[in-house]
């Protein structure tokens, strides 16, 4: 997940896919430790950039569920706005994309303000809004994914957990981000609506999660990068983000993420995160 972690039809990406099957065999069916060295062997610029996805992917599948605390900071020209409080649960779905719902818990402004996300490839994702003043749930429109998240810099498509047929991909060349070996990839959003036009992704090569992405506007200009960092590894496998800090360039603002105390398998179901239960998951 990246909290993001964003067209057209799917149909080009997912003819692809079944044309790449047999190269991206190679990287899949692979152990950790020879993934690096296969995917540096592919030159073909988009058969590599759709390998980094699925191997992406592919390390993180398995986690079940997890629970975890969260800091949102507003910030603009050094100058803290709102501090907020919530906490997220989110559940791995087979064949389809995460659930999670994001509940705040302070200020009293948007104390028990919760957002609910079912998340798929192609087709639009189910995203409610629950409003604790009029007690009411709404249902956040498709076309209004690319508006903003609680007055943060991360709008709507960027809470929705990331499903690597939402995009096409370009492997642009290998850089370093903090001092760290990353693959920079372009991502193009397939689905419709989008607020962006592209997204450039630098994926560290050593843990294959994102160290950095930047998003361009539908005009094709900067708009935001969002960083991520303190990585740390839980049960000896998944690696989560401290901290993520989303600057939006053509504002001056910031929104930072603080995460803490994740807890994996907690015994999460999809009853647990259905739309009926929005108001009841305080």
């Amino acid at each position: 997940m990246y909290f993001t972690t964003p067209g057209s039809t799917r149909r080009l990406a997912r003819s692809l896919v079944f044309l790449l099957v047999p190269a991206l065999a190679l990287v899949i069916s692979t152990p950790l430790w020879a993934s690096l060295d296969k995917l540096e062997q592919l030159h073909d610029p988009v058969q590599k950039g759709l390998a980094i996805a699925h191997e992406t992917e592919r390390r993180d599948a398995g986690f079940g569920d997890y629970v975890v605390e969260a800091e949102m900071i507003l910030m603009q020209n050094d100058q803290v706005l709102s501090e907020r409080e919530f906490f997220s649960k989110v559940l791995e779905i087979s064949g389809d994309g995460d659930h999670s719902v994001n509940v705040f818990r302070s200020p009293r402004d948007v104390e028990g303000t919760a957002i609910l996300i079912h998340s798929h490839g192609l087709k639009p994702d189910d995203q409610w809004l629950y409003l604790p003043a009029i007690k009411r749930v709404k249902r956040i429109s498709t076309r209004s994914k690319s508006g903003p998240f609680v007055g943060s810099e991360f709008a709507y498509e960027d809470i929705s957990t990331w499903q690597p047929e939402k995009y096409g991909y370009r492997f642009l060349k290998s850089d370093r981000v903090d001092d760290v070996d990353c693959f920079l990839v372009e991502n193009t959003p397939l689905y419709e609506d989008s607020g962006y036009s592209k997204l450039h992704e630098w994926v560290d090569k050593t843990i294959f999660r994102p160290r950095r992405i930047d998003y361009f506007d539908r005009k094709g200009d900067l708009l935001k990068t969002l960083r991520f960092e303190d990585y740390r590894q839980y049960q000896g496998q998944w690696w989560r983000p401290g901290r993520m800090i989303m600057t939006n360039h053509q504002t001056g603002r910031v929104t930072q993420l603080l995460w803490k105390d994740y807890q994996f398998a907690t015994g999460l179901t999809e009853a647990d995160l259905a739309q009926s239960k929005l108001n009841r998951l305080q």
